[in-house]
């Protein structure tokens, strides 16, 4: 039971980590708006498992359809 319990922490982190880094990714691209965006769901992400994910998705399918 452990072993399920530090799978899925480790899932939450990774998650929070990708969605940080997409975040100074698109902030030093001078895209500030989404890069908050992304920061902010970076937080919640930790409470929240896949927020992040979801943003990111959300936010490259946006793009593309744009």
């Amino acid at each position: 039971m452990a072993i399920t319990r530090n799978h899925a922490n480790v899932f939450k982190k990774s998650t929070a980590v990708t969605t940080l880094i997409d975040a100074v990714v698109e902030l030093t691209r001078g895209r500030r708006r989404t890069g908050l965006l992304l920061l902010g769901a970076a937080l919640l992400s930790l409470r929240a498992t896949g927020v992040g994910m979801l943003a990111s998705i959300l936010l490259r399918v946006y793009r593309r359809l744009r």
